[in-house]
């Protein structure tokens, strides 16, 4: 057994060293993508097949969201194996991913996707804490183990009210845990502060209310677009949410050229 492990451990080290090189045809851009609660990476597939057929490399993140420092982790590790420029995506608690993991030299762009922004010192649980009175409350359960889930009922009319009612209803039953620590986890350095972003604002996110998308966004000198659709508007109009990383990843290679 043990054998075997150490044998399947090196055959593993020997792929992760082999570069990843461009097909031809393929932009040198890669497109990293991170999921935010409640939710995996698998809801990126429209998404993931748009830019693909594009011409974009792309990394899905499968985060834990057991903690901020993990997920983090996760991205980077993501970031490291990417060639070139990235372009680092977040939606929901994924933009708070962004933010602390994309002040990597290799990340040229933000994009956020009805995400959180947060403010050096900031965590999703100071932003909702500070949410004027009025704001829509999650169903969220309470914790097991340190863990959350929406209730499984209402997830569809909350998260993803635009979703195909079968693809929102295996949302709701297949939802990935959230670590309660996540949602103290305290971003350091605000990548946005140093990175251009671009940020996608769902006219009717019940999740995270649209006013606090803008003022997120206009904090971090965001370009914004708006579109219609609920907060899972990464899988009811990706082509919405392809568009505006593609008009990222052009801009900051623009930008890049020019200097």
């Amino acid at each position: 057994m043990t054998k075997t492990i150490a044998t399947i451990a090196a055959l593993t080290l020997g792929a992760a060293s082999v570069p990843v090189t461009a097909a031809p045809g393929e932009k040198s851009t890669t497109i990293v993508l991170v999921h935010g609660a409640f939710v995996d990476g698998s809801g990126w597939m429209g998404v993931h097949n748009i830019l693909r057929k594009d011409g974009y490399k792309v990394i899905v993140v499968q985060n834990p969201t057991t903690s901020l420092s993990d997920d983090v982790a996760a991205t980077r590790r993501a970031i490291a194996a990417s060639e070139g420029r990235v372009v680092l995506v977040g939606h929901s608690y994924g933009g708070v991913v962004i933010t602390e993991a994309g002040s990597d030299p290799k990340v040229s762009a933000l994009v956020y996707v009805a995400a959180f922004a947060p403010d050096q010192g900031e965590s999703v649980s100071s932003i909702v804490a500070s949410a004027p009175p009025g704001a829509p409350s999650l169903p969220i359960l309470a914790p097991v183990d340190g863990l959350l889930m929406l209730d499984q009922a209402k997830f569809p009319a909350v998260f993803a009210a635009d979703v195909a009612p079968d693809i929102a209803a295996f949302m709701a039953d297949s939802q990935q845990p959230w670590g309660a620590a996540a949602l103290d986890g305290k971003v350091t350095m605000p990548a946005w502060k140093t990175k251009p972003s671009w940020y996608l604002i769902p006219k009717e996110d019940r999740v995270i209310p649209p006013a606090a998308q803008h003022g997120m966004a206009g904090r971090a000198h965001a370009t914004i677009r708006e579109v219609s659709g609920s907060h899972a508007v990464y899988v009811s109009d990706p082509k919405a949410v392809a568009g505006l990383i593609e008009e990222a990843a052009t801009a900051s290679l623009d930008a890049e050229r020019a200097r």
